[in-house]
């Protein structure tokens, strides 16, 4: 990766005019930032191809933890009035199974099923590879043999269009050949402040003032609100409702920021997942079942023998009614978990919404009782896992509303409004072709 130098003199430029932070300083490696809050780093792509100087461009925000209903219940009225100026799920948009951060955020980028890319849970086990990836291991997360399919990021700059990501699940990653122009490391700093949200719209605005050459046309950018409060205090509690609007408030800012720029950009702002008050304390399975021999991650388990996985299996199938138990192959079809062996065998799928954990906490080690707030179960039968979504922009019919729909199909769609060829994932087009102002009709380059 090498910084080009004609970028880095634009975005001090930019910054400057924009009465922002700071000109870009030199960093450690080869790094600028933006802004202290959110240094990013570029990756010499080359310029925009022609082509994609004459495309639209698509800003995408997640709001993580961000439920279904938040908007309407508590008057979130900048997401509400996105929304009436172009398209949204009154209903809400259904999350892939599991519902959690690293497997749909991935699953938004990519239209595959989290089995599919590879993701299947926030940790797990590759039993082929003998090693564990963890969103909380900056090794496993910047490899990108981790990782399957296609981001929305290495589509375009495959096909000459710049890219950026701020924090975006995946994006520190090369994947199939690319990582973005620019993109932001992640780490506490990062997160949940006034300044490091902040910091997200001024280096929004600032990429957005780039020279045309030079300027990303599509621009992930990742909250990690009101997901903390969520868990921390559950989704009816007070600080919740105050993280949510917090973020309204954010997307508000970011939406005037972004009409000033005066340049046609479809604004789309999604989230990963919802949340439920949980019940009761923890389920452990340990308490059910002799899990020697297994390797464990959170719930997943990975027998060494098919002896032990038919052993635990039969062990669990009459367990509690808190959960139900599946051979890995026997998972039904509908949860779209059953071919990946990163899924473990067997399969331990909740009934409601219930903590549930491999092993109790050792004899004398201190343990926590489970978060207020949790998610991760399968939204047909707890629909508090629903996320949501708004969108509004010159691609997009005004005053549309749409039935919920999986997240799957984002892929394809936010592929036609920036005009890239997509290739075929586990989602259609078709689904919402109809919030397009072309209707879906094939894109041309």
């Amino acid at each position: 990766m090498q910084l080009r130098a004609s970028p880095r003199v634009a975005i001090a430029a930019a910054l400057l005019v924009l009465g922002m932070a700071a000109a870009p300083q030199a960093l450690q490696g080869q790094r600028a930032g933006f802004n202290p809050a959110l240094p990013l780093t570029h990756v010499d792509n080359g310029p925009n191809s022609a082509w994609a100087q004459s495309r639209h461009y698509v800003v995408l925000v997640s709001l993580d933890g961000f439920r279904w209903d938040y908007a309407k219940r508590d008057n979130a009225a900048n997401l509400l009035a996105l929304g009436k100026q172009g398209v949204w799920a009154p209903e809400g948009m259904l999350p892939s199974y599991p519902s959690l951060t690293f497997p749909n955020h991935f699953t938004i980028v990519t239209g595959l099923y989290p089995e599919h890319h590879g993701l299947v849970a926030n940790s797990f086990l590759d039993p082929a590879r003998g090693a564990r990836y963890s969103m909380a291991d900056s090794q496993t997360v910047t490899d990108g043999s981790w990782y399957s399919g296609v981001p929305l990021w290495s589509l375009a700059e495959s096909q000459g269009m710049r890219t950026a990501c701020l924090l975006w699940v995946g994006s520190e990653a090369r994947i199939a050949g690319f990582r973005p122009s620019y993109y932001a490391t992640f780490d506490d700093k990062t997160q949940a402040t006034p300044q490091a949200e902040q910091a997200r719209i001024d280096n929004t605005l600032a990429l957005l003032h780039l020279p045309a050459a030079e300027r990303p046309h599509f621009i992930a950018i990742y909250f990690s609100e009101p997901d903390h409060q969520g868990h921390e205090f559950g989704p009816d509690a007070p600080q919740t409702r105050a993280a949510e609007l917090r973020m309204d408030a954010i997307v508000g800012k970011l939406a005037a920021a972004l009409k000033s720029t005066r340049l046609p950009i479809d604004l789309v702002v999604v989230s990963d997942h919802g949340m439920v008050k949980s019940q009761g304390d923890w389920v452990d399975l340990d308490q059910f079942a002799d899990l020697a021999g297994f390797e464990t991650v959170g719930t997943l388990l990975y027998g060494k023998t098919e002896d032990d996985r038919a052993r635990v299996y039969n062990q669990l199938k009459h367990a509690s009614s808190q959960f139900v138990v599946y051979r890995l192959k026997d998972v039904p079809a509908g949860l779209n978990f059953n071919q990946n062996p990163r899924e473990g065998d067997p399969v331990i799928v909740a009934t409601g919404p219930f903590a549930i954990r491999a092993h109790a906490q050792s004899a004398g080690q201190p343990d926590r009782p489970p978060t207020v707030g949790m998610h991760g179960f399968d939204v047909r039968g707890i629909p508090e896992m629903k996320a949501i979504f708004f969108a509004a922009g010159p691609d997009l019919v005004a005053g549309k509303t749409v039935a919920p729909f999986e997240n799957v199909n984002l892929y394809p769609w936010l592929a036609h409004m920036l005009g890239l060829h997509a290739p075929k994932s586990d989602g259609s087009l078709n689904i919402l072709s109809a919030t397009l102002r072309d209707n879906g009709a094939a894109p041309e380059h």
